[in-house]
């Protein structure tokens, strides 16, 4: 059975993530970007990205840091969906072999 505090902060996540996709078409529906707010909304998944694996990196642990070296290499590299990919595949990799 689920526990009542995890379903209140799954519901809290989904209402919070479904609040700021549509605030951002509400509030940007009747404006013009210009190209420099385009490339600041391109990176904004990039950004959010890091900031999930960011306290990785004052962990102790070889495999987390390498797998967060791998990670930085290919999103300099690829978009956010093969990054995220290869950033998976790593970590669950080198935990496997290093842990």
């Amino acid at each position: 059975m689920i526990h009542s505090a995890t379903l209140i902060a799954i519901v809290f996540i989904a209402v919070t993530t479904y609040i700021t996709r549509v605030l951002g078409y509400v509030l940007l529906k009747n404006k013009t970007l210009t190209n420099r707010q385009k490339r600041i909304l391109e990176v904004v998944p990039g950004c959010v990205l890091i900031s999930v694996i960011a306290p990785y990196f004052v962990k102790d642990n070889p495999a987390d840091l390498l797998a967060i070296v791998i990670t930085l290499i290919a999103a300099s590299r690829f978009s956010l969906l093969p990054t995220v990919l290869i950033s998976m595949t790593s970590t669950a990799i080198l935990r496997f072999v290093l842990i």
